[in-house]
């Protein structure tokens, strides 16, 4: 497992807070080819569900993001869900996905 960046630990510590926030189950955090970040929490209504990550995700690409440099979850179950990387890869195919615990933590680098 790599050693996050500066840079990936302040992903980490947004989707942490984000999550702690709003009392979600998790948060996340991206980053796109510019530097720019997106935070984002899980939605659970229920006529829509989706992760952190989708959330977020979703955030970078509707503000225009080209490509993703890294990711970060924090949840509880200490992994991402498949479609969280399919969505990731959808903008960052070798960016890193980093999964912590409630904590911060870092539990995988996937």
């Amino acid at each position: 497992m790599s050693e996050p960046t500066a840079e990936d630990t302040k992903i980490i510590t947004l989707a942490r807070s984000t999550r702690a926030r709003t009392g979600a189950a998790e948060g996340a955090a991206v980053r796109d080819e510019t530097g720019r970040t997106y935070a984002a929490a899980t939605v659970a209504l229920p006529s829509l569900a989706l992760t952190a990550l989708q959330v977020a995700v979703a955030m970078a690409v509707s503000s225009g993001a080209e490509s993703l440099e890294a990711a970060a979850v924090v949840t509880a179950s200490g992994t991402a869900r498949p479609g969280d990387l399919a969505a990731v890869r959808d903008l960052g195919a070798k960016a890193p996905v980093f999964v912590a615990d409630l904590k911060g933590d870092l539990a995988a680098t996937l």
